[in-house]
C-alpha cells in the first residue's frame, strides 16, 4: 500500500508570472489545488520539501495531504534546464475516490524462466501500469511474475493479478507488458546458419 505523504503549504495572494518568480527565488515552489466541486486554491510550497517527496520515486502514485486536504500530484512542471520543480497540480480527492494512478512494475521469478536461463533477454514494454483504484487502496508497486516464459513469448495484461478492487485503465486490448528475446549473439549465429543452409 502507497503511503500517505504529507506537504505543509501557504496561500498565494498573487498569481502571475512575476509573482511566481518572486516565490521560486524565495525558495517555494506554486501550486494550484483543484477538483472536487471545489474551487482552485493557489498555494506555494517549500521546495526542499517538495523535492524530498519528489526523489520518493512514488510521488505520483500516492495520496498528498497539503494542509490537511486529501490530494493526488497529477502535474509538475520542472525547469528544462535545472531540473528544478516550477509548478505543481494537486487534485482535490475524497477519502475513498476512485482515482487513475500509474504503479511502477517489479518483475519476479526471473530465476524461473527458461527463456532467461537460456541467454534470453527481458525487453519490458511498460514500467508502469495505469490502474483503476480505491484513493485508500493504492498500491506501491505491482509484481509480476516471468515464471515459465520461454524465449519469444509475451506477456500480456491479461496475465496480471491486479490487487483486489483495481482495474486496467486501459480496457480497449489486451496490451503487452514485456517480452522475452533471444540476445542479438544467439539471433545472428541463427542467421548465419539459416544462410549456409540455403546456400548448401
Amino acid at each position: 500500500m502507497s503511503e500517505t505523504l504529507t506537504l505543509s503549504a501557504e496561500t498565494r495572494e498573487q498569481v502571475g508570472k512575476g509573482a511566481s518568480r518572486l516565490l521560486r527565488r524565495e525558495g517555494r515552489v506554486p501550486a494550484v489545488i483543484y477538483g472536487n466541486k471545489a474551487d482552485p486554491v493557489s498555494i506555494h510550497l517549500n521546495e526542499r520539501e517538495l523535492q524530498k517527496l519528489l526523489n520518493t520515486g512514488h510521488f505520483f502514485n500516492s495520496v498528498v495531504m497539503v494542509n490537511g486536504e486529501r490530494t493526488l500530484p497529477k502535474d509538475v512542471a520542472f525547469d528544462v534546464v535545472t531540473d528544478r520543480p516550477l509548478h505543481v497540480d494537486f487534485l482535490r480527492i475524497s477519502e475513498h475516490a476512485t482515482v487513475t494512478v500509474q504503479v511502477p512494475i517489479v518483475f519476479v521469478d526471473e530465476d524461473e524462466a527458461p527463456g532467461l536461463k537460456r541467454g534470453g533477454v527481458l525487453n519490458i514494454v511498460r514500467h508502469e501500469l495505469e490502474l483503476v483504484v480505491d484513493a485508500a487502496d493504492i498500491p506501491d508497486q505491482i509484481e509480476i511474475s516471468v515464471k515459465g516464459l520461454e524465449v519469444g513469448d509475451s506477456l500480456h495484461i491479461s496475465a496480471v493479478t491486479l490487487p483486489q478492487g483495481a482495474t486496467s485503465a486501459i480496457t480497449d486490448r489486451d496490451y503487452t507488458i514485456a517480452t522475452v528475446v533471444a540476445p542479438s549473439a544467439l539471433k545472428s549465429s541463427e542467421g548465419e546458419a539459416e544462410t549456409e543452409a540455403a546456400g548448401a
